[in-house]
């Protein structure tokens, strides 16, 4: 079965379901990452090509708090 794994992301990010994020230096094998907390405790790490392209999707649909 196939994860649309940046899909279910941009998904749940739209329907305002993201509760924080964060920048990490060194995240296990991944090395900087922006990992993406979600509120049903899942967290989602983003590799740094994919990082301009998350915060200007969050910064489009995330709520303004």
């Amino acid at each position: 079965m196939y994860f649309n794994y940046h899909g279910n992301i941009k998904k749940k990010i739209k329907e305002q379901k993201l509760s924080h994020y964060e920048f990490r230096d060194d995240y296990k094998n991944l090395g900087y990452v922006l990992l993406l907390y979600f509120n049903d405790g899942k967290v989602y790490p983003i590799r740094k090509e994919n990082i301009v392209l998350y915060m200007e999707y969050i910064e489009k649909y995330a709520k303004n708090e």
